[in-house]
């Protein structure tokens, strides 16, 4: 099937990927499954647009313009900005990798990252997708997408990062039980087997969960229960800055 203008245009831009950050103009075509005169029209003309930047050395990236334009996304930099005072805060409680992302698909993407140099080591950075099942974020976005979203979820693929990752379908339903009925998610070592991670959901205005946080501990000697009201704590706090309010049940009736 023959690909549109946009396709083709769009395919160059998705070439670039968290491992291919730099591209020659044939790495592209290859890439983009294009022949080589049609790559070189179609990134001169994202080049001109500001699209993509050129170095001296002749590789091609992204560029700024299209930054531009993704800060302006509500699930991007806006989120970002309300939720930088609680991501510090809870930085500063615990001097570890804090985390802040969105659901896309099936997919976890991290929009923002606060780590320390002592903080256990982690995959994670701005921009980067991990399967949702596998992180604590993951877990929180899943569990709050509906049952419909969980099906199709579990009778997927679930990838096996380490052991201690949950890959059957029946453990991973009840474990998304486990995190509505308590507010919150504890990945055990799923993507690596040095590390622990507590999150927790962050709502929008209408209540609905639209983002999760978390924070990434070594495992050894990880103090959830402390963990765990800290990282509940800064998802309402930037749920109260998106302009959620909870629910009150209002004071008790009078005899």
């Amino acid at each position: 099937m023959n690909r549109s203008a946009v396709d083709r245009l769009l395919d160059v831009l998705g070439a670039f990927d968290q491992a291919h950050p730099a591209l020659t103009l044939t790495q592209l075509a290859h890439r983009a499954d294009l022949p080589l005169a049609t790559a070189h029209r179609l990134v001169g003309a994202l080049a001109q647009w500001g699209a993509l930047e050129r170095d001296e050395a002749g590789l091609y990236h992204v560029g700024l313009r299209l930054w531009e334009i993704a800060a302006l996304a509500p699930r991007g930099l806006g989120l970002r900005q309300a939720a930088l005072p609680f991501l510090e805060d809870l930085y500063e409680a615990t001097h570890e990798n804090v985390h802040l992302a969105v659901r896309d698909g099936l997919e976890v993407v991290y929009i923002e990252r606060l780590s320390g140099r002592s903080a256990v080591g982690v995959h994670s950075r701005v921009g980067a997708r991990w399967p949702l099942h596998a992180t604590g974020v993951g877990l929180v976005l899943l569990a709050h997408g509906g049952l419909d979203l969980q099906d199709r979820y579990a009778t997927g693929t679930l990838a096996a990062f380490t052991p201690y990752t949950v890959t059957d379908p029946d453990r991973l339903r009840r474990l998304l039980a486990e995190v509505r009925r308590g507010g919150v998610a504890v990945s055990d070592r799923q993507i690596t087997d040095d590390a622990l991670s507590v999150a927790a959901p962050v709502r929008g205005p209408r209540g609905d969960v639209v983002a999760a946080v978390s924070v990434v501990v070594p495992v050894t000697g990880a103090r959830t229960p402390a963990l765990i009201p800290a990282v509940q704590l800064a998802g309402r706090g930037i749920s109260r800055a998106l302009g959620w309010q909870p629910v009150s049940s209002g004071p008790p009736a009078s005899a």
